[in-house]
């Protein structure tokens, strides 16, 4: 795993808030399905291959032009090479502490709910929910894929199949049918290269015609 642009003095106690992701419980494993590392170390890959050398080179064709304190494209440039150094420093501290878990490994009680399951079970009212449990950097709620460390995780492990389950929720306190534990592999997007919000599309374009 590269460790470039991740000093000693550059770490920062706020990367993970910043970065909008669930912090990993103190003295935990990092839990993560094969799926959600490969994606995790994509990510890590394209801001260290492609993104960050692309905008350092930017940032270095701004700075020629003139007052780098009125220079947008510059101060763009620098505040995004920041975003990307925090980003770089945030993956790399979770792909180190990863647990890796196969969903599809056989279990010695496959009818037992542990991280990796996919769970269908039912409400009060008899209406029928899935869920599979992913680690903290895998959530997508509309897949239906929640944290090993959410309050509908944690009163769902270590029961299986059949079970009743008190779910405490703002509401109240909800019992929760389990119907049908399964471990299969968890469907989920690769990862995707997105522009930051912000990102002048032309800029690029421009520097490479005046370089050439």
């Amino acid at each position: 795993m590269s460790k470039a642009f991740t000093k000693e003095s550059d770490q920062d106690p706020d990367d993970d808030l910043e970065s909008g992701a669930p912090p990993v419980p103190a003295g935990s494993k990092n839990y993560i399905t094969p799926r959600g590392q490969r994606r995790l170390l994509d990510e890590l890959r394209w801001l260290l291959d492609s993104e960050r050398p692309e905008v350092t080179a930017t940032v270095s064709w701004a700075a020629k032009n003139g007052d780098r304190s009125e220079n947008g494209d510059y101060l763009y440039g620098k505040k995004r090479l920041r975003e990307i150094d925090r980003r770089i420093r945030f993956l790399n501290k979770r792909l180190d502490a990863a647990e890796v878990v196969d969903p599809r490994i056989p279990r010695d009680d496959p009818t037992r709910i542990f991280f990796g399951a996919t769970v269908t079970f039912a409400h009060a009212d008899s209406r029928e929910q899935t869920v599979s449990i992913v680690g903290v950097d895998e959530i997508d709620t509309a897949r239906g894929h929640i944290s090993w460390i959410s309050p509908l995780a944690r009163c769902l492990i270590k029961a299986r199949e059949g079970d009743t389950v008190q779910l405490v929720a703002p509401g109240g306190v909800e019992s929760l049918d389990i119907l049908e534990v399964r471990y299969a592999d968890i469907d989920m997007p690769a990862f995707q290269p997105v522009a930051p919000v912000g990102i002048n599309p032309t800029l690029t374009n421009i520097r490479k015609t005046e370089d050439a």
